[in-house]
């Protein structure tokens, strides 16, 4: 993957074509420009039936039909949630604020219209995990803006005195890619969470604290302690609260609601030039985590099916986003946190190659095919009750579109 160092901001360019035929004099035409994509601005969001758009209605109403039945087993009230999630796991208690979950609810977008919805797709709910891509786009911008150099460098030469996390052995070789890969084997213990309570590796619980350690970048390793470090290192580059720099620089120019909150955890305080600040989670595990509506998912997605453009601004590099999608070395179905990708078509086997969704636990999933400009949006939702509306929903597109590259 290249070095993310200055980051050129994608610029579109346009082509005029001169026709010159011998002794004719031939008027120049000016070609319609093509129409442009629809974004939704905030506060209302444009539907349209699935046939205005050639789409198939029967099976976009299928697809609903399933959402509608796919809700997860799971309790609602998400201390029990989180209890059947983790319980088994030292350490398991919840240290940031709680919220009960919804129903199954989503959205499918296309074109940037909304085609299809059901459930409260109103309602703010945890997201769990889908909160690692909104860390991930915020360190996208510390590079975007200049605030940070290169993902290969080591995370510690960022870091101002008198923060330990990477002085140690081997934390001090961590780089930006190896916590955004989660490969980076961070060793430590941070807001009263060990590394290893994490899912924890070993027979017995006495094996829990002694794990198989790994170099930095050589291991893939899905942990949320590690992806907690991350956000408290962006904190100490950004110098800002990370929800203020998410709502400042995307959530605020896609025109997302009032509603989605990033919550931290309760003893995640820190002081930065003299004002306290709370480093937000990377997810729900041990409470907290982001907090948002169906529709502003739909909007972060859209966002990011198209390639970080929206209206006229690139809000995030497409240099960044590229190497979001690149796989990783050690888990070829993943980029960074938490793009899941499907490169090799295990995951979904029915979506093209370059289709990406963003995961949380519970079924909270942002899917994009940026091929056919479409984004499927579901909360939780049973994996196989997934996989069935993803098919309904491709079976729905046009014939012509139907064969995006990268296959179907």
């Amino acid at each position: 993957m290249p070095c993310l160092g200055v980051m050129m901001r994608g610029m579109r360019s346009t082509v005029v074509s001169v026709l010159v035929v011998v002794g004719t004099c031939v008027p120049l035409v000016a070609q319609a420009a093509p129409a442009k994509p629809y974004e939704p601005a905030r506060g209302e969001w444009q539907r349209r039936e699935p046939a205005a758009l050639g789409l198939s209605a029967a099976s976009v109403a299928a697809a609903v039909r399933l959402g509608e039945a796919g809700e997860i087993d799971a309790p609602r009230d998400m201390r029990a949630f989180l209890d059947r999630s983790f319980g088994k796991e030292p350490h398991h208690e919840p240290i940031g604020p709680l919220f009960d979950r919804g129903g199954a609810a989503g959205l499918v977008v296309y074109r940037g219209y909304v085609v299809a919805e059901w459930g409260d797709v109103a309602r703010a709910d945890m997201c769990n995990s889908v909160t690692k891509t909104f860390l991930t786009t915020v360190v996208g911008l510390a590079f975007d803006r200049g605030l940070l150099r290169d993902v290969h460098e080591p995370v510690a030469t960022a870091m101002p005195a008198g923060v330990d996390l990477f002085v140690a052995e081997p934390n001090r070789a961590i780089t930006w890619d190896h916590l955004l890969r989660q490969t980076s084997d961070w060793q430590g213990e941070l807001w009263g969470k060990p590394d290893w309570a994490d899912r924890p590796v070993g027979k017995t619980p006495a094996d829990w604290p002694q794990p198989p350690r790994h170099v930095p970048g050589t291991h893939y390793e899905y942990n949320d302690v590690r992806v907690n470090v991350l956000a408290l290192a962006a904190l100490q580059v950004w110098r800002r609260p990370l929800p203020a720099v998410l709502h400042d620089e995307i959530m605020a120019p896609i025109g997302a609601s009032t509603t989605w909150r990033w919550h931290g955890y309760d003893n995640a305080w820190v002081e930065l030039d003299g004002v306290r600040m709370q480093s937000v989670s990377g997810g729900g595990h041990w409470g907290g985590g982001m907090v948002i509506s169906t529709w502003d998912l739909a909007r972060f997605g859209l966002l990011f099916a198209r390639d970080g453009s929206w209206g006229k601004r690139q809000l995030v590099s497409r240099a960044w986003i590229a190497a979001a999608r690149t796989p990783g070395e050690h888990n070829r179905g993943y980029g960074y946190a938490n793009w899941f990708l499907n490169t090799d078509r295990k995951a979904m086997p029915q979506a093209p190659t370059s289709a990406v969704r963003f995961v949380g636990n519970g079924g909270n999933i942002v899917w994009l095919d940026r091929d056919h400009d479409l984004v499927v949006v579901v909360r939780w939702t049973r994996e196989d009750a997934f996989q069935q509306l993803l098919g309904k929903v491709l079976d729905a597109l046009p014939a012509a579109a139907g064969s995006p590259s990268g296959g179907r």
